[in-house]
């Protein structure tokens, strides 16, 4: 559990993002929500059968993300649309680019125009809100959380924005929050005592990745963490301090404490809650190492696109 083991892009996605292919995982995810949207449109209407072309051009600047998704969505329900990319998953785009051309029957193409702007536009927002993020703090791991919209598909748009996907499902790391230790608790056990016999029972064999415990004040920082190096035998086996609405200051504070009790070392600290880009810059004035958040994914205004036909000319 090397450094900080947030970024779980590689359970998505198989080699570099433009050259690589989706994990079955992935596809599995994809496919859900392609087929919701298929549904969704109930046939999709009718139109005419001419052969006609089309463009999708971007309206704003941003950063492109959902080629994978809509080549997916294309495969396997309107596999007679042909499509050129000219922009690669991840790369910038400027108001007014060609980001593909789509050619084929017009009644297929209309059926699928909407489909294909809404996963472009919402997966190419999130990815631009990401990018902000990121080089607004340089110094710390940005990372999602499980709230999302769209599953794994926000998660990617994150990790194409050079965010860390974080967790993606509740079985892909331990993550003890207060709703689980009030499950724990035995009759006439205090809260801080379940949290740290809670600890002490973890059976680290079972435990591949990583271990998240939410924190929501100093007292509980301290015995998760006296806990854990009681438990360990090294400390290159942290465990990660989910600092739950904790402002800047008050890490600051925890953070030193943990240095003066030589504890540091044994523990990642994660902000969460209550964060947004605007405080960003305080933030970069602690020595967290992850900020996790939903304000990455959203709430996030889309990347706004437009298809636009001409006539083909036989």
């Amino acid at each position: 559990m090397d450094g900080v083991p947030h970024d779980r892009s590689h359970l998505l996605w198989e080699g570099d993002i433009e050259n690589g292919s989706a994990t079955p995982l992935f596809l599995k995810s994809m496919d859900g929500w392609i087929n919701s949207m298929i549904f969704d449109e109930q046939g999709g209407g009718s139109g005419p059968e001419n052969i006609i072309k089309g463009k999708i051009i971007s309206k704003d600047e941003g950063l492109l993300c959902g080629k994978p998704i809509v080549n997916r969505l294309l495969e396997k329900h309107f596999n007679e649309c042909k499509i050129y990319w000219y922009v690669k998953e991840g790369e910038e785009v400027e108001k007014g680019q060609v980001i593909l051309e789509i050619k084929g029957v017009a009644k297929e193409i209309l059926k699928v125009e909407r489909i294909m702007l809404n996963i472009l536009g919402n997966l190419s927002g999130i990815a631009t809100n990401t990018k902000k993020w990121v080089n607004m703090a340089p110094q710390i791991k940005i990372a999602a959380t499980r709230k999302t919209d769209w599953g794994l598909m926000d998660k990617w748009a994150v990790n194409v924005g050079g965010g860390c996907t974080h967790r993606l499902n509740r079985s892909d790391a331990v993550m003890l929050k207060e709703n689980d230790f009030a499950a724990y608790m035995k009759d006439k056990e205090e809260y801080l005592q379940t949290i740290s016999r809670t600890i002490d029972e973890l059976d680290l064999s079972k435990i591949d990745d990583f271990i998240i415990v939410e924190v929501q004040n100093i007292d509980e920082v301290m015995m998760v963490v006296k806990s854990w190096e009681r438990k360990i035998e090294n400390n290159n086996n942290k465990i990660i301090l989910l600092l739950d609405n904790i402002d800047v200051d008050a890490v600051k504070v925890i953070s030193r404490k943990l240095k003066k009790n030589k504890l540091r070392e044994y523990c990642i600290l994660e902000a969460s809650g209550g964060i947004d880009f605007n405080s960003l810059e305080d933030w970069n004035n602690t020595d967290i190492e992850v900020i996790s958040s939903s304000k990455l994914n959203r709430g996030v205004n889309p990347i706004d696109l437009s298809l636009l036909f001409e006539k083909e000319r036989i």
